[in-house]
């Protein structure tokens, strides 16, 4: 019988999964991306695309590529009057179109595209044909826009199995089933385009909606377009192509803010021969972004107030939606539900995780799904200068599966040393090797070759460590039965210290990360006044000789803050050092 996968169609951004062994797992398309962006474009001839190549069109053409159908389906015109690069069109009353050169289209047929591409991909990694469904959609969704997207599965040639509330998909990834009777839970989805908040009860089995609140233009989407209309960013006269690098590296330089303090952004040539050059820092986003993210307020309270509920009240709050990362909004929501937000769930794949929990559960893969051990300790890997990679965190509920993407840290590396470390600490000499292993692959450049490295532990606290080059699909498969069997003793003990070495800890990691950063940055320096340092005056070459030393003083003196700080200083005394060289390699 054919599998029944899970689908989160989303405004943004559509994933797929399928159960595997009794686990959820999300499914990869041919280039190794679990997002599919839910953008299709037509072109004058040939097959629409659908995906990132559709995404990218999105700037060149945008009468000729759909984004955001979801907005549109089973709505009639009138209702909706968001401004979009595509032609909307219809009588007053009947169901909408989108009209693309001269041909119309109903969402739901936009829609299918999407599902078609997640279906061909799903089928490919399962290596079978698949023809059924879960597919999730907004709680507030009526009846005409959950018929709509279920004809999208159809003519998709999927069977829907059932349609999911998408809070209730969310509450099923991060566990919340496992919670007592009369639980409430508030789902805040902050996503691209779209913003919902959700107040459910779990009762005798079943996730009920007592309130829901949103606005479908309202989204991280609002804050690209507020953070190119800022005047740092103001540049006249720009070209469709230069419009699109601007946004694709501030959406970049946005996702780094999440775990960085500023950010740089350069784009060579940006406008003929200019170049483009700007630091941005998490205040500053902070500063653009806050008005957008207060709007979510008066949703939230209307939510409350519908369920007749106060934050007090909630037994959980959980996050879904990749803009839900920024430090800001878990803020924000930390002080409207006066509490920690749960962010145990990646945000960007709860839905459809939980949309493949629901299949699973349909097709009898998953049966009384009870509470299970949790892990101890992290468990992760070494990465290069000693530092640990958490993949796995501790008091992850088992079984659990999760993964991350690596790649070669030397030019040439023909094998990649896969060390299993356990524990609590930022340094791999701190933490407990579990075991090791290699995986060969073929030489490549630097940053080149691609390994996905997938943790998964077992109901029997088993865990399994598979490593695949991306290239040729080579893999291995490590079991490793000490993951879980550690002693209260020792964890309380690795906790105790990870705590007592907390603040030395990050400083060795920041020291650790700069220091590589110097590594790269030093001889590649060196290089190009080797090579077009004539070309700069004696101050520039003095004021980089200064750079260069305190770099050198940084590195001798052990300081993580103060080697990170003379890093960006070199940087930024280099940058016409840079452009030289960049224009004499293009023959400028």
């Amino acid at each position: 019988m054919s599998p029944i996968v899970g689908i989160d169609l989303g405004t943004t951004n559509s994933l797929i999964g399928a159960m595997d062994a009794g686990f959820p797992i999300l499914l990869a398309d041919a280039e190794g991306e679990r997002l599919t962006p839910s953008v299709v474009h037509f072109p004058p001839t040939g097959e629409p695309l659908v995906g990132r190549a559709a995404s990218r069109m999105r700037a060149l053409e945008p009468a000729a590529t759909v984004y955001s159908a979801k907005r549109f389906i089973g709505r009639r015109v009138g209702e909706a009057a968001d401004e979009v690069g595509f032609a909307l069109t219809g009588e007053r009353g009947a169901p909408m179109r989108m009209r693309v050169r001269g041909h119309d289209y109903a969402p739901e047929e936009v829609s299918a595209l999407i599902l078609k591409k997640l279906r061909a991909d799903a089928e490919r990694a399962l290596g079978c044909e698949v023809t059924r469904a879960v597919i999730t959609v907004p709680a507030y969704f009526n009846d005409a826009q959950r018929q709509a997207t279920k004809c999208a599965g159809e003519l998709a040639g999927l069977t829907v199995e059932r349609i999911v509330n998408e809070p209730t998909a969310a509450a099923l990834a991060y566990g919340l089933d496992k919670l007592g009777d009369r639980s409430k839970v508030a789902v805040f989805d902050l996503g691209g385009g779209t913003f919902d908040i959700s107040i459910l009860e779990f009762n005798e089995g079943v996730f009920q909606v007592l309130a829901t609140n949103g606005d479908t233009r309202l989204g991280g989407d609002d804050i690209d377009e507020a953070l190119i209309a800022d005047f740092k960013f103001q540049i006249s006269n720009l070209s469709p192509e230069a419009h699109a690098r601007l946004r694709e590296a501030l959406v970049m330089a946005k996702h780094r803010l999440s775990s960085e303090d500023e950010a740089r952004i350069e784009l060579p040539f940006f406008s003929g021969n200019e170049s483009f050059a700007r630091t941005l820092t998490r205040a500053e986003l902070e500063r653009i972004a806050r008005p957008i993210v207060e709007r979510t307020r008066a949703h939230c309270l209307r939510a409350l107030q519908d369920a007749k509920l106060t934050p007090a009240d909630l037994d959980d709050v959980i996050l879904v939606g990749g803009q839900t990362r920024m430090p800001l909004v878990r803020e924000f929501v930390r002080g409207m539900f006066q509490r920690e937000p749960n962010v145990s769930q990646n945000p960007d794949e709860a839905v459809a995780l939980g949309a493949t929990i629901q299949a699973g559960i349909l097709s009898g893969a998953v049966q009384n799904v009870v509470l299970l051990d949790v892990t101890p300790l992290s468990l992760g890997i070494e990465t290069f200068g000693g530092l640990m990679n958490v993949i796995i965190p501790r008091n992850s509920t088992i079984p659990i599966k999760a993964g991350e993407m690596f790649t070669n840290a030397v030019a040439g590396q023909r094998a990649m040393l896969i060390k299993v470390l356990q524990g609590e600490r930022e340094l791999v000499r701190d933490n407990w090797a579990l075991g090791e292993f290699k995986l060969a692959f073929e030489p490549a450049p630097k940053g080149h070759a691609r390994v996905g490295v997938q943790f998964e532990i077992d109901a029997n606290g088993i865990l399994h460590v598979l490593a695949r080059d991306t290239k040729t699909g080579a893999e291995k498969v490590v079991a490793m039965t000490s993951a879980v069997d550690v002693s209260d003793e020792a964890v309380e003990k690795m906790l105790e210290e990870s705590l007592e070495h907390a603040f030395e800890d990050m400083s060795d990691r920041v020291f650790v990360e700069a220091r590589l950063k110097s590594d790269e940055l030093l001889p590649a320096v060196r290089q190009a006044l080797a090579q077009v340092g004539a070309e700069l005056d004696d101050t520039e070459r003095a004021l980089i000789a200064q750079r260069v030393a305190e770099v050198e003083a940084a590195i001798a003196a052990g300081a993580g803050q103060p080697l990170k700080r003379a890093n960006t200083a070199l940087d930024d005394a280099t940058q016409r050092l840079a452009t030289i060289l960049i224009e004499r390699a293009m023959g400028t």
